[in-house]
């Protein structure tokens, strides 16, 4: 007995719960919706908007035509989907706006939308309110490029990586270039400066910055090939840090009267 009243109290619960929602979600699917976006100008996210705009409605299937307004100004009709109205700022007055609009259904019922705050604004704010948001953006890139060529020329200064000819290498995500100054073979680096096809980047060999391409399989191996070479011709001359090379005038002079 008690399992049969709780499942008559659980059904009964569901179709209260029906009945509730059910006019509310008949309620929002007649509302008519409508959202601004920008063509051409400026918008600050906050309402100030400058330029041209399209408003734009959504509704019901039966939808037949939208008017929208500018507070009780008419700025215009769309009669078919999709119910969309281009304006232009400079054709109304500076200062604060409500945007609306009424649209009619098939079956002849009146929806009233939503409303959209806005305040236009002279282009000359407008820029200068863009002007503000990007400067900070544009000081932040240029900050962070200046230490990603700044931090490498500091720490690896004077330091230069001894591998001898032939040795196995791992040129890793961003590929392997030549250098143009040793013609050595070498992996292009994270904090080398991307400019469009080339990198400007350090040969870890020779120490030298310059501006190398990403390599293909073929060209890197044949500079592989001509490092060996040149070691088995006595040609190669491996690389000397400014450190050891300091050390070895050092030790050549206490020899020296």
């Amino acid at each position: 007995m008690k399992r049969v009243t709780v499942a008559a109290v659980f059904n009964i619960s569901l179709a209260f719960l029906f009945l509730l929602s059910t006019p509310r979600l008949k309620f929002q699917d007649e509302q008519l919706q409508i959202r601004l976006s920008k063509d051409w100008g400026f918008s600050s996210g906050t309402g100030k908007i400058q330029g041209t705009f399209t408003i734009k409605a959504t509704g019901p299937d039966d939808l037949a035509r939208v008017v929208f307004y500018i507070d009780d100004q008419v700025l215009g009709e769309a009669t078919e989907s999709p119910f969309n109205l281009r304006f232009n700022t400079d054709n109304y007055a500076l200062g604060a706006h409500t945007l609306l609009a009424t649209g009619f259904t098939a079956a002849g019922s009146e929806l009233i939308s939503t409303t959209i705050n806005v305040e236009i604004v002279t282009s000359d704010e407008g820029w200068k309110t863009a002007m503000n948001i990007i400067t900070p953006m544009v000081v932040l890139i240029l900050i962070a490029v200046g230490l990603a060529v700044l931090v490498p020329l500091i720490f690896t200064r004077g330091k230069k990586e001894s591998l001898p000819p032939g040795a196995p290498r791992n040129y890793g995500y961003y590929g392997g270039a030549i250098c143009p100054k040793c013609s050595r073979p070498f992996s292009r680096h994270i904090y080398g400066l991307n400019l469009g096809t080339h990198k400007f980047d350090r040969c870890p060999y020779c120490g030298k910055w310059s501006l190398v391409r990403r390599a293909s399989k073929e060209e890197l191996d044949a500079a592989e090939t001509a490092e060996i070479e040149a070691a088995q011709a006595g040609t190669y001359k491996p690389e000397i840090s400014e450190e050891d090379e300091l050390r070895r005038e050092l030790e050549d002079s206490r020899y020296e009267d």
